[in-house]
This record gives C-alpha cells, sequence and structure tokens, in this order.
C-alpha cells in the first residue's frame, strides 16, 4: 500500500500533542522557538504555484489511490445505529435508497458506503435522493443554496458515472419520502446523521411514515468518532471530551474504501436534473451572494485542501490567530455542507504535515475534538441556541448583570450594517456580508461585543446567530451555534473575574486584540473607504 503511515506511531504522536497543546510552559517554548522562523515561513507561504516541487491536482490522485487499496475496509458497526424497529431489508425490493442530507459528497461517505455495501449483499440497485425544502426564511440566501446545489450537481454527475440514480426531491422528507420508497419499492432507507433539531424531526417523522418492513439507518458520516460512540451524554467542555475522542481515534481515524461503480443497474433511470432551472426558481434572498473566494463541490474542497498542505499549514501553528495572514485551512464551508469529510482532511493533514509538525497537533485538536465537541452539544441539549441551554453559573452571572448600564447600544440594522463606534467590529462584520467568512479569532471579538452593545444576553444571542446564519457561508451548523454560545453564554469555558454587563463570561476588548495582531492593516482592508 502506497503513503502508509504507521498507525501506533501516528496516535502516539497525536496522544503526546495533544497534552503539549495543554501545557503553558511546553506552549510559550513552542511559540518562542516558532517565532524564530516565522519570517522564513512567511517567505515560504509565498511562494507562487509555478515554483512548488508538486504539480497542482497531486492531492486527488494520491486519495484515488488510498482509496483503491482500501477496497476491503468495511464500516464501523459502531457507526450505524437503526432507527426504526426493523433491521432486515424488505425481501422482494427493487433497491436501496441512500437519503443524502448532511454529507452531500459521494467518495469519502460512510453512509453511502454502507448504502451500497448493503445493496451489493441483496444485488439490489441503489439509489441517492436529496428532498429540497426551502424554508420561508431571512436565512434562506442565494449564497447558501447556490453552493448547496452546485455541490449536488457534482454529486448527481459522479453517481451517474457509477450507475448509481440520483434524484432530487421538491419538498420535506415527511411528506416525500414513504411515498417515493413505496412507488420505487425500496427494502432499507440510509441517512446520515444531524445533530440539529430540524433534521431529528424530519428522522422522526420519516420513521413513522416509512413502511413497518422498511429499516431505516442512521450512519454518523460527518464525526471521526461518532458522536453517540464519544460520549453518551452531554460533555462540559473539551477536557472532558478530549480524551475519549483521543482514545477512540486509532479505532476510526481509517482509510475509506472507495464507492465503486455500482454491479447492479436500475430498470428505471431517473431524468438529470436541471441544475440551472433549479437555482434559478429557488425562493432566497438574492442580496446575499456567492462569494467569489469559495467554490461548491468537492473538486473545489480538495483543491483548497490541497493547498492548505502545500502553503498554509506550516503557519497553522504560530499565526492562526493572525487574520491578517493566510494560515487557516478555510475548509469550513466544504465540510459544514459535507462536500468534504473532516475525517479525510484528517488524515491527509497528518500524512502531508512532516514539515510543519508544530502545526499538525493544534489544527487536529480543532478540526476533530473541538468541531465534534458541537455535534456532542446539539445532540445533548435541546436549548443549544439558546441562552436556557447555558450552564447555570453562566446563566445566573448573566441575569444578574442584565440591567447593566451598556456603554453603546444598538439594533440589529445598525449592527447588520456595520454602523458602530469600532473600526475593527466594523471591519469583521463588512468581511462577512462580502465574502461569507470571518476569521475565528475575530468571530469570538464580534459576539461578545454584540453582548456588550445590546439590550440583553437573549437579544445578543438572537443577533449573534440571525448575522451568522445569514451571512456566513458555513452558518446554520453546529460550529456556530456553539461559538456564539461560547461567546456570549460562557458554554465550554469557565467563570472569570466579573465585570459590567459580561458578568463571569470571558471578556475580550479591543486593546487585547492590539496586542495580537496588527489591527488597523485589517482595518484598513475590510473598512470601506471614509468610515
Amino acid at each position: 500500500m502506497r503513503h502508509r503511515v504507521t498507525r501506533t506511531s501516528f496516535f502516539s504522536f497525536l496522544t503526546k500533542s495533544f497534552t503539549t497543546i495543554m501545557s503553558g510552559k511546553k506552549r510559550k517554548a513552542a511559540g518562542a522557538a516558532a517565532a524564530e522562523c516565522s519570517a522564513k515561513q512567511l517567505k515560504l507561504a509565498s511562494t507562487t504555484e509555478g515554483n512548488k516541487v508538486k504539480a497542482s491536482g497531486w492531492l486527488q490522485d494520491l486519495v484515488k489511490q488510498q482509496r483503491d487499496d482500501n477496497k476491503d475496509m468495511k464500516v464501523n458497526k459502531k457507526r450505524v445505529r437503526f432507527i426504526s424497529d426493523t433491521q432486515e431489508a424488505k425481501r422482494d425490493s427493487e433497491g436501496v435508497l441512500y437519503w443524502m442530507l448532511r454529507d452531500q459528497r459521494v467518495q469519502d461517505n460512510w453512509a453511502l458506503i454502507h448504502a451500497q455495501h448493503l445493496a451489493m449483499k441483496k444485488n439490489l440497485p441503489l439509489h441517492v435522493c436529496v428532498c429540497l425544502l426551502v424554508p420561508k426564511s431571512e436565512l434562506s440566501t442565494l449564497r447558501h443554496y447556490s453552493f448547496m446545489l452546485k455541490g449536488l450537481e457534482e454529486v448527481e454527475k459522479e453517481c451517474k458515472s457509477l450507475d448509481i440514480q440520483f434524484h432530487l426531491l421538491h419538498g420535506s422528507a415527511a411528506k416525500l419520502l414513504s411515498g417515493f420508497v413505496s412507488e420505487r419499492g425500496f427494502g432499507a432507507v440510509v441517512t446520515d446523521f444531524s445533530p440539529l433539531r430540524e433534521p431529528l424531526k424530519w428522522l422522526d417523522d420519516v420513521k413513522k411514515a416509512l413502511p413497518d418492513d422498511v429499516p431505516l439507518i442512521q450512519v454518523d458520516a460527518h464525526n471521526i468518532v461518532p458522536c453517540w460512540v464519544a460520549s453518551p451524554k452531554l460533555e462540559y467542555a473539551a477536557r472532558t471530551i478530549r480524551g475519549k475522542i483521543t482514545k477512540l481515534l486509532p479505532e476510526f481515524l481509517t482509510d475509506f474504501p472507495v464507492v465503486e461503480k455500482h454491479p447492479h443497474a436500475a430498470t428505471k433511470t431517473t431524468k438529470l436534473v436541471d441544475w440551472a432551472k433549479t437555482v434559478a426558481s429557488l425562493q432566497v434572498d438574492r442580496t446575499v451572494d456567492e462569494p467569489k473566494w469559495a467554490q461548491p463541490g468537492t473538486m473545489s474542497g480538495m483543491a483548497m485542501l490541497e493547498s492548505f498542505i502545500d502553503v498554509r499549514l506550516k503557519l497553522f501553528g504560530t499565526h492562526r490567530n493572525d487574520p491578517n495572514i493566510a494560515a487557516l485551512s478555510q475548509l469550513s464551508p466544504w465540510i459544514r455542507f459535507g462536500h468534504v469529510s473532516a475525517q479525510r482532511v484528517a488524515l491527509q493533514v497528518q500524512r502531508g504535515g512532516k514539515d510543519a509538525s508544530q502545526s499538525v497537533a493544534p489544527f487536529i485538536e480543532e478540526l476533530v475534538v473541538r468541531r465534534e465537541l458541537t455535534d456532542n452539544f446539539c445532540f445533548y441539549n435541546e436549548n443549544y441556541d439558546s441562552v436556557k441551554g447555558a450552564y447555570e453559573w453562566a446563566q445566573k452571572s448573566l441575569s444578574n448583570h442584565a440591567k447593566d448600564k451598556r456603554p453603546y447600544l444598538y439594533t440589529r440594522e445598525q449592527l447588520e450594517k456595520a454602523k458602530t463606534h469600532d473600526k475593527l467590529w466594523n471591519a469583521a462584520q463588512y468581511q462577512m456580508v462580502s465574502e461569507g467568512k470571518m476569521h475565528g479569532f475575530l468571530r469570538m471579538y464580534w459576539a461578545k461585543k454584540i453582548l456588550e452593545w445590546t439590550s440583553s444576553p437573549e437579544e445578543a444571542l438572537s443577533i449573534a446567530l440571525y448575522l451568522n446564519d445569514r451571512y456566513e457561508l458555513d452558518g446554520q451548523d453546529p460550529n456556530g451555534f456553539v461559538g456564539c454560545m461560547w461567546s456570549i453564554c460562557g458554554i465550554h469555558d469557565q467563570g472569570w473575574a466579573e465585570r459590567d454587563v459580561f458578568g463571569k463570561i470571558r471578556y475580550m476588548n479591543y486593546k487585547g486584540c492590539l496586542r495580537k495582531f496588527d489591527v488597523p492593516k485589517f482595518e484598513k482592508k475590510y473598512c470601506p473607504k471614509g468610515l
């Protein structure tokens, strides 16, 4: 097998690295050593594509070979759970259906892999369907739905090449899926996993509507360690889930087998979707348009991963908190829409990061531990987007300071239009509105200032979630909910020195940002001239 890394040595490295991350002394020493070579790293990062040793597209070729080398890899049974009481596929059926929900890709998708294995075991055709439902909401924008549909166009094309039938159904799964299953004679339905209340409600509705003899099977294809396996309860913080996840990584952070050309063709083929017509017909807010920097689909997501490994990964360890330096992966939109698997990202960063060892551990910490902690929070806390979902100490502290005098008070409209006294905040807001992204460090500052400048914690959280979910390309996702809850409600954090408005919630200010990075440089880049 090519490019195989010794699993024991890698997981030993990760365990030690996570320990290093949590050690203040080691972190300080690593930072001092890294600072000496930061200038050299920045120079390397600015190298043009033409000067790189690796040819563009090398990652796609490498990953294809890795999948082929692991074609006999099986889906871990712990990743799969039966939602229905029925567990055996219906006899004399006409196919197996994968109801694609959160993980909108063909390869590196454990749910589709499981569905194909089930279909091949029963000598049945394989089908994929997506239920397109656009809510009438301020959060339904062209930015999100165009990105999703253009990614699905790529999915359809790949499915066709593999003799897998793709269906785009217009409407809710609760109303459509049961009839579609009965009409087509499907013997089993496989779906992926989301911890959010709407998809969980859809799952329950479909379970109730499906025929009793058709099993409904869920596969966690989004998390490296399945959410229900990582922990059976709500975890308090990263420190309480970190050990549980790292202990399970040797079992779950494996290679993927290839989704291959399906050997059992459907007797009835599906008409190809008119994607341009579908996008044109969307009833969405078109004033929030598509950002130019992020092209949808798995191919583009893998190209972004390739550029991260080649260029930015070496800077991540020392410069990830500087919004002026391109040190982040930029992968969150593709992971959010399921165009790229976080597990694939972890595998390739681990394998390709030998020249950036100081960056691999902190990146894996964010990609795996912190990201999967957000799924844990949303899955086990039904109030994941409410002050009611905060810890008792935080709710009490915020309540005690709810009537404190605010230094400034802004309406939602003023905040949305970046009409505040704070140029840094305005710049971050302008970047989010125009580009559909905001640097991770600034997301914290941005949300905490909303708490400081609005009349109550409840209003602050409502506005922060509205702005995040309307404009961020990776919005309406557990990461966004938890990010706002951490900043405003102290989730996964501890109590700090008490102060006005914030109570015991961690505080951030402008002066602190000045110590972290070149604030005027960022303001100049993103604030419109004259402001």
